[in-house]
């Protein structure tokens, strides 16, 4: 009910007219109420819409990347674009939709609440303010007295005017209420209008979208019954599948390659296997392995290219390894390397052995294999190579005649292959040698060395040039030796006893015979001035020779080798002591000439703290004289008489490429020294940043060893790295970071 107000009752203001007044004004403040309670809901109702409008245009875009642009279902990414470019213009309908209740409720809802009911109020207040005006003149026009006419005129003239701006101010009062009454009725109409509107036209839109695709909707359930059907009876035969499976020995893994029925151009055998790395560390990692192409490779990750274990199954022999304590167990042999590896089963290694064997056979008559998959010939892969490892400083495989090498790996061959007597056989003078023996420093056909490995390690370690990656040291360690510096020592008399070399294309007798009586027996050596028995041992309480001594200096004939003291060693020294001597001073024709004179490795000067040729070495921070001592069988973990190795001493000198060199050699991490300290406190107390973190990751190394880990490659990258850097630039280790925290 809406209560209009009487204007001519206004001036009466009687009791009914204010009752009238009470009422009118009650049911607008009750308007006021449910209104703003209408503007609340229709403000939550568009946030809500903008928010279902966003999550569904979301969704619509969620649903096209469902059937994305890659190769697939055709059906389904048809399906679902067709829905939603549906769904996206249903929410242009849904946003014109809440556009306009938002402007509608502005300008009706909004505007009655904030104009219509303000101007009410302010005509309220100026009513209350004239009504209170005409009652204090009404008091006292009453109270004048007769005696005092003055003041009743007074008085009268006051009530007139008060009188008139009540009436004045009740009249606007009642025409705000009036037209308040009025406005309520349209605005609320017109805006409900105008919802059926917006409401109808996005009713309307949605219904003509959905009708677009009600032709497509009929034939996409057709398809779905087919596709419902035909998916029942795919679930039925895999599930008949599935049951007969289940009723095999599942427990048995299969073997696959040769155990199976390989598809055309498929790899003769492949599986899972683990591989005893070749470092220090001896840890054992799972990797995919594969014969392909007459080589033997694995890799670790789908995208990882494959690392060659063996390049050429030609020239490899494969064999149990029933020693060892882990079981299944086998290794395959080659001229340069020996891999360990383990399978799963005694079944799957059979497998094993009889695929390498019979692709061993096969490549006899197959000719030599094309590149590994993956690499091309100017750039094979190694096995030695790690993710990280190029050309740089590392002596990796040639293919051919070497002629497809390419970059700083063929210079670095050339650069071994160039040296005075290198491009021919040390032994037999067969020219362009593939194979080297790194503990010696010289090149060998493929004929001598053979019978180079056939002596043991302790006498010859024999690598492939072609076939294997070289550690920058290395090839640097070869660089600085040589057939000819080798032979000078190891042939020094062999003019003199005019004993007859052997040539190339002499039999295998010869050979043997020859290498033997040159490299074990050591016929043809000269004796050192003052040799007697008992050189080359351990030397107790010997002096090390000044370094003020002047050697003797005599002419070197064309067939004469040069004594020590040409060589740069001063004379009358034992084996020893000149090796002693010349590891101080980065001699390694010197340390060669001492080792081939019988002088051991570890021999111990008792007059310098029982100190070690290879402490010397690490005093000069030599990485050749270290690794040239470390290939010849000197001890990384012997130490002096404070009780300090050589990581020891490379920690307290920071000499971090010779710390990480003895880390790949096995250096002893937990030693301590006599005031019982091990590396990693030293490097900390010195504040030496590089080698406390290689201290610190092969004693994570070790614990995850110990805890049966294989872990990953992080390690062997770090080494690996910090190895080129030692050899390529030692200046870029040498550094200290005086900021470094315990952690």
């Amino acid at each position: 009910m809406t209560v209009k107000l009487d204007f001519e009752e206004c001036f009466k203001d009687s009791p009914w007219f204010r009752a009238a007044v009470e009422e009118a004004e009650a049911e607008i403040a009750e308007f006021e109420t449910r209104l703003e309670k209408v503007l609340k809901l229709c403000s939550a109702m568009l946030d809500a819409g903008r928010h279902f409008e966003g999550t569904s245009r979301a969704l619509a875009a969620g649903l096209r990347e469902l059937g994305g642009p890659a190769p697939g279902d055709p059906l389904v990414r048809e399906t679902l674009e067709k829905f939603s470019e549906s769904l996206d213009h249903m929410m242009g309908s849904h946003e014109e939709l809440l556009d306009s209740t938002q402007q509608s409720l502005h300008r009706h809802v909004h505007t009655l609440l904030k104009e219509a009911a303000r101007g009410l109020r302010e005509a309220r207040r100026e009513r209350a303010r004239a009504a209170e005006g005409l009652a204090g003149a009404l008091q006292h026009h009453a109270e004048a007295p007769r005696r005092r006419p003055h003041d009743a005129q007074e008085a009268a003239a006051a009530l007139g005017a008060a009188r008139g701006q009540a009436r004045a101010r009740a009249l606007d009062y009642v025409l705000q209420i009036n037209v308040m009454q009025l406005k309520k009725k349209s605005e609320i109409l017109q805006f409900v209008l105008r919802l059926m509107e917006a409401q109808a036209t996005y009713f309307s839109q949605g219904h003509s979208a959905a009708g677009r695709l009600e032709r497509y909707r009929a034939e996409l359930g057709t398809q779905l019954d087919r596709l419902v059907l035909e998916a029942a009876r795919q679930q039925r035969d895999m599930e008949q599948r599935h049951a007969m499976l289940i009723q095999q020995d599942l427990s048995q893994e299969t073997v696959a390659g040769a155990a199976r029925e390989a598809p055309p151009g498929a790899p003769p055998m492949e599986g899972y296997l683990y591989k005893r790395a070749s470092n220090a560390f001896r840890t054992w990692s799972r990797r995919w392995f594969s014969i392909q192409s007459n080589q033997l490779v694995y890799i670790k990750r789908a995208r990882d290219p494959p690392t060659v274990v063996v390049d050429d199954l030609r020239l490899c022999t494969v064999k149990p390894c029933p020693d060892l304590d882990r079981r299944f167990c086998f290794e395959v042999l080659s001229p340069s390397k020996t891999c360990l590896l383990q399978a799963d089963s005694e079944q799957q290694q059979q497998a094993w052995l009889s695929a390498v064997q019979s692709s061993i056979a096969s490549a006899f008559s197959e000719g030599p294999p094309p590149s590994p998959p993956g690499q091309s010939p100017e750039h094979p892969g190694s096995a030695a190579a790690g993710p990280r490892g190029g050309a740089g400083g590392t002596l990796g495989r040639t293919s051919g005649a070497r002629g497809g090498r390419g970059g700083p790996e063929r210079r670095v061959l050339e650069q071994v292959l160039g040296l005075e007597g290198n491009a021919t056989c040390c032994d037999c003078r067969e020219p362009a040698p593939e194979w080297a023996s790194i503990n010696l420093g010289i090149t060998l056909c493929i004929e001598c060395s053979g019978i180079h490995r056939s002596l043991g390690v302790h006498f010859s370690k024999v690598r492939s040039l072609t076939l294997d990656s070289w550690e920058p040291e290395l090839v640097k360690l070869m660089c600085e030796l040589g057939n000819s510096t080798l032979n000078r020592i190891y042939e020094a008399r062999v003019e003199e006893m005019a004993v007859k070399r052997p040539q190339p294309g002499c039999s295998r007798a010869q050979r043997e015979g020859w290498i033997r009586a040159k490299y074990v027996q050591k016929k043809f050596v000269t004796q050192l001035p003052g040799a007697g028995p008992g050189w080359g041992g351990r030397g107790q309480g010997v002096p090390s020779p000044s370094p003020h001594h002047s050697p003797r200096a005599r002419p070197l004939g064309p067939t004469q080798p040069p004594g020590p003291a040409e060589r740069g060693g001063p004379p009358n020294l034992h084996p020893g002591a000149l090796l002693y001597w010349a590891a101080r001073r980065q001699s390694l024709p010197t340390m060669a000439d001492a080792l081939a004179h019988g002088a051991d490795p570890g021999w111990v000067n008792g007059a310098e703290e029982s100190r070690t040729p290879l402490l010397q070495a690490v005093a000069a921070n030599s990485l050749l004289a270290c690794e040239f001592l470390l290939q010849n069988g000197a001890s990384v973990n012997q130490s002096d008489s404070a009780g300090r190795g050589p990581l020891h001493h490379a920690t307290m000198l920071g000499h971090t490429g010779l710390a990480c060199l003895f880390l790949k050699r096995g250096a002893d991490l937990s030693a301590v020294d006599a005031e019982g300290k091990d590396p990693l406190s030293i490097a900390i107390e010195l504040a030496n940043a590089d080698i406390v973190t290689l201290l610190r990751l092969a004693k994570m190394r070790e614990l995850e060893v110990a805890q049966g880990q294989t872990g990953d490659d992080t390690y062997l990258d770090i080494f690996r790295d910090i190895s080129l850097m030692a050899s390529d630039h030692p200046e870029k280790l040498a550094r200290r970071d005086l900021k470094l925290t315990t952690l």
